[in-house]
């Protein structure tokens, strides 16, 4: 095993420092957010069935459980000169993940039949996700590898800040193209232009914003990083380092916010696969993708998703407030408020109401882009950090793939009803909730804090 020695301490980093290092998180984000608000309409404007639609949310997760842990892995064990570590992979994946945006919302137009549009599809989602798990994944390492604890939330409270506002560009581009008479409909079969374009927008904000983190973040050379770390990165491991021997390694803290995690992320996944339908149904009483009712509640999908990304960046700063000691209490709060707002969901049939659900559903998600990074990172070793992350997002990943999986199942069951799926979210959320109360937080110094 390395041998660790007592690193001197990372420093204060100028703040413009920390801006950057994050800025990209911005373009990578509307990436996600594109897939995750715009999929379900995307795939069912092509042609699937609605009781299958759960497929075509399993590829994604499925990727990222495979990448992210690589990404880390191998990143940890990286170095160039020009780059640095964690920087080469974010190009690629951001290069990679443009070139997919610009094929995936034409997955209708290239003359294939439906049952090839949709294969299509499917592999053009999982080609984005994966390029944009690879994208994304740098820019939580670089926090582990450069940020000192006492300057942690704060960067951390930033990739909220950046992912959100990202959100929210995303998912208002259809809204806002339309009412400026971009057409919102298309030919069976096809994507309309609306979406089209904002996938196009979204894919040179990706690369933009990406290139500009490259080429300003100046990540620490293997010398630095041992001087503040006490030990290095980039030499064998002498099996140390391989993914079962760190599972086995992890600390209670990895364990338990995982659990959290599990039912947040099913939450959320119907939400993304059952929301925009769920729109259309409560407020325009349409199912039917070629109806301008349902691509209206397509494009209102969108605008409550920026709501509660909205909603997320403004409980964010309500969430920097809160002193450490009681980071549980804040992600319990977080995450009850937010199953408030799935289950009223299923209740409210106009769009006035459905906006104070999604903010709910937004104070939720601020607590899960927050507490669960800060939570791992305090209580995990920093020589393995790259990889601990990576496999911390399987935590994200399977439960995604339970829900896509399970849905087969449970949305025949509850009658085809899209309202129904999400009410679904709203008690795995709640049962989320509570299991904050169960996990075991590492404090300052080694050990647990007993609540």
């Amino acid at each position: 095993m390395t041998e660790k020695v007592k690193g001197r301490g990372l420093p204060d980093l100028p703040l413009g420092t920390i801006w950057m290092m994050s800025f990209g998180f911005l373009g990578v984000q509307m990436a996600f957010s594109l897939q995750s608000s715009q999929m379900g309409r995307i795939f069912q404007t092509l042609g699937a069935d609605p009781t299958k639609l759960g497929f075509f949310f399993i590829l994604p997760p499925l990727a990222g459980m495979v990448v992210q842990p690589l990404v880390g892995y191998f990143s940890d064990r990286t170095w160039t000169k020009r780059f640095g570590r964690r920087m080469p992979y974010l190009l690629v994946g951001a290069l990679v993940s443009v070139i997919v945006m610009f094929l995936l919302p034409n997955s209708g137009s290239f003359g294939f039949s439906t049952v090839a549009g949709l294969w299509f599809g499917a592999i053009a989602i999982l080609f984005m996700d994966l390029s944009s798990n690879v994208a994304m994944q740098p820019f939580k390492m670089v926090v582990g590898d450069m940020v000192n604890e006492k300057q942690k939330s704060y960067a951390y409270s930033i990739q909220s800040f950046l992912s959100n506002t990202g959100s929210v560009l995303a998912t208002v581009f259809p809204f806002l193209l339309t009412a400026i008479g971009v057409a919102n409909t298309a030919p069976k079969g096809q994507v309309p232009p609306s979406v089209v374009i904002s996938f196009y927008v979204g894919a040179v904000v990706l690369v933009v914003f990406s290139l500009i983190a490259v080429f300003n973040v100046k990540e620490y050379d293997d010398a630095t990083y041992e001087l503040y770390h006490g030990y290095a990165l980039n030499i064998p491991d002498e099996g140390d380092g391989n993914f079962i021997t760190l599972l086995k390694k992890a600390p209670k803290t990895f364990w338990t916010v995982t659990v959290t995690q599990f039912f947040c992320w099913m939450a959320f996944q119907y939400l993304w696969t059952y929301g925009t339908g769920a729109v259309a149904d409560n407020v325009f009483h349409a199912t039917d993708p070629s109806t301008v009712g349902y691509q209206n509640g397509g494009n209102w999908f969108g605008i409550l998703s920026a709501v509660y990304a909205v909603a997320a960046v403004l409980w964010s700063l309500v969430l920097s407030k809160i002193p450490a000691t009681k980071n549980k209490r804040g992600y319990a709060l977080s995450l009850f408020l937010g199953s408030l707002g799935f289950i009223s969901v299923f209740y409210f049939h106009s769009l006035v109401l459905l906006t104070i659900s999604f903010i709910l559903i937004g104070i939720s998600w601020a607590g899960m882009m927050a507490y669960p990074f800060i939570m791992v990172t305090n209580a995990l070793p920093g020589d393995h950090m790259g990889t601990y992350l990576g496999l911390f997002n399987c935590s994200i990943c399977l439960p995604q793939i339970v829900a896509s999986v399970a849905s087969f199942a449970l949305f025949p069951l509850l009658g085809s009803h899209f309202p129904s799926m999400i009410l679904i979210s709203g008690i795995l959320m709640l049962v989320g909730a509570i299991s904050v109360h169960f996990i075991q937080e590492m404090i300052q110094g080694g050990g647990y804090k007993v609540d």
